[in-house]
């Protein structure tokens, strides 16, 4: 059964209900197998929409799937996008309630913060990092709001890609004056290491994901904006965290970024 329209906004409904009251669901193509790309892009822009009726602001992009190895583990060819608000934003130095969230994971990113409007669907890597003021080391907290994290590609793009929060880190640094694709990566909870990477496992190149994310919205007729922020894409797997656990990010030269949570 395909999704026509007026049960798009059922579906709206569903998942944004979901995060609002913090419980899980079955995934959308239990009721909807043949749940196309298009359709669950569809559905995300109609789910952001909601978040902005209901005063949440658009600020930006963030990338998934954008490792090569997680592409072939789910069987596609490209990575995915979803959207950012204002009230995803986290601050370091406040804890974060783990009682707003369903059971969030923490992912190592790279920001990009753009200072100019780019539209296009030749956008390069290069026109990337002419285009970004500043990076920035950050965490993302992925929260999908489906039953035990268990999903379909098309589930998780509607789900506007499990974006829950985000952390940026205090120190900004011009993209130019850094080897982007090559920083060393380490996360720890609690002081003990989980995981080690490197920023080249992001499509090779961070400044690489946002450029595919541009050239995608462009087929649409978007793009990105000068203020927008840009989460790359995740530098290592995630890991799951509870009440009473600190997450750290340590990047080769462009420092960290950490949160507790209550």
């Amino acid at each position: 059964m395909t999704v026509t329209q007026g049960r798009d906004m059922e579906i709206v409904k569903y998942l944004y209900s979901a995060e609002k009251e913090r419980r899980e669901v079955i995934k959308v193509t239990d009721q909807y197998p043949d749940l196309s790309f298009d359709e669950a892009y569809s559905i995300q822009e109609k789910l952001i929409q909601r978040r902005e009726a209901d005063g949440a602001k658009r600020i930006g992009l963030k990338l998934g799937l954008t490792s090569k190895a997680k592409q072939q583990m789910m069987g596609v060819h490209e990575a995915i996008y979803g959207y950012l608000t204002d009230d995803m934003l986290s601050l370091e130095w406040e804890p974060m309630n783990f009682h707003q969230l369903i059971h969030p994971k923490a992912e190592p990113e790279i920001a990009f913060f753009i200072k100019e409007d780019l539209i296009g669907t030749d956008v390069t890597a290069e026109d990337i990092i002419r285009v970004t003021q500043y990076v920035a080391p950050a965490i993302e907290i992925i929260d999908s709001r489906y039953l035990n994290f268990k999903f379909t590609l098309a589930d998780v793009i509607a789900d506007n890609c499990s974006s829950a929060k985000f952390v940026i880190g205090s120190k900004w640094m011009s993209p130019e004056t850094l080897d982007l694709g090559q920083l060393g990566m380490v996360m720890t909870k609690n002081g003990r290491v989980e995981q080690v990477g490197a920023s080249a496992a992001v499509l090779g190149h961070p400044a690489t994901s946002v450029a595919w994310a541009v050239n995608k919205l462009g087929e649409k007729g978007k793009g990105i904006k000068k203020g927008d922020i840009i989460l790359s894409g995740a530098v290592s797997e995630a890991i799951a965290f509870e009440p009473n656990d600190t997450i750290h990010v340590e990047f080769a030269e462009l420092g960290s970024v950490s949160f507790t949570c209550k």
